[in-house]
């Protein structure tokens, strides 16, 4: 009786071989490491440009703008700036991706909550940014960081930001957080506070939103790839918003056969009568 109430073995998943396809290319992989020197490469030289020929408006959209008619903060006497999202797009996490990876449980709040406050000594720089930050700042340019973490995390944040030799960080100065506005994960708002202390002349970030929260309004997957390529928007790319490579979570990382591969586009090996 006692035998048959006893628990059966308990099965153990091992934890994955190899991480995730997206976390390789990411972390691992000399590709990402190109593109995102590439991309900081480009940044200061547009900065650098920008610096010199002090520009009359930011690349700040205003409020009331359209990503199909875009308008911009103007810049005044202010002084210049660029402003950058942290993770992954000047900040690696590399310690919290094993973590995931390893666990294979996926994002997890309170798990990210432990990181924000404890990671610091587990994060790298993302390749080019140390050289790149340092460049603007030579040339006058306030380097400004607007990031989803959390105000109530800010000192560990702006510890993280320097131990991976990206300078020093001031909450409510040149780090902006979630939670130091009414707008949650938006982060238009801290962008417009942003721009109305400083001629914001370069963003850099790994997911449309941290250009414009306009990215994030619901659009159908191949509509918002559509907007993102449009006349208006392709403008910018290159040319005062500089996106880096994040295949492993955020914004892009969505739809289904149907809004990735259009019918149009596909394709089936042939059967041996149609060769």
């Amino acid at each position: 009786m006692l035998a048959a109430c006893a628990p059966g073995p308990q099965t153990v998943t091992p934890p994955p071989a190899n991480p995730p396809a997206g976390m390789q290319y990411l972390y691992g992989s000399g590709e990402a490491a190109a593109l995102s020197v590439q991309a900081f490469a480009m940044l200061v030289s547009h900065a650098t440009a920008a610096a010199k020929a002090r520009p009359a408006q930011s690349v700040v959209l205003a409020s009331g703008a359209s990503l199909d008619q875009p308008r911009f903060v103007p810049c005044g006497d202010k002084p210049l700036a660029a402003v950058f999202d942290v993770d992954e797009t000047v900040l690696l996490n590399i310690g919290y991706e094993y973590h995931d990876a390893r666990s294979g449980k996926g994002y997890d709040e309170a798990a990210w909550d432990a990181w924000e406050r404890t990671g610091a000594g587990a994060v790298s720089p993302v390749p080019g940014a140390v050289a790149a930050l340092a460049q603007l700042r030579a040339a006058g340019v306030t380097v400004v960081f607007n990031t989803n973490r959390s105000a109530a995390n800010a000192a560990a944040t702006a510890q993280a930001i320097s131990a991976a030799g990206l300078g020093q960080a001031v909450h409510g100065q040149t780090l902006f957080l979630k939670g130091d506005d009414a707008m949650g994960s938006g982060k238009d708002g801290r962008r417009a506070t942003i721009a109305g202390r400083y001629c914001v002349i370069a963003m850099g970030g790994d997911q449309l939103g941290d250009f414009s929260d306009l990215f994030n309004a619901g659009q159908p997957v191949a509509a918002r790839r559509a907007a993102t390529a449009s006349p208006s928007m392709a403008a910018l790319w290159g040319r005062g918003w500089f996106i880096l490579p994040n295949p492993v979570y955020g914004s892009g990382l969505k739809g289904g056969f149907d809004d990735v591969f259009p019918m149009d586009r596909r394709w089936a090996l042939p059967t041996d009568g149609e060769k």
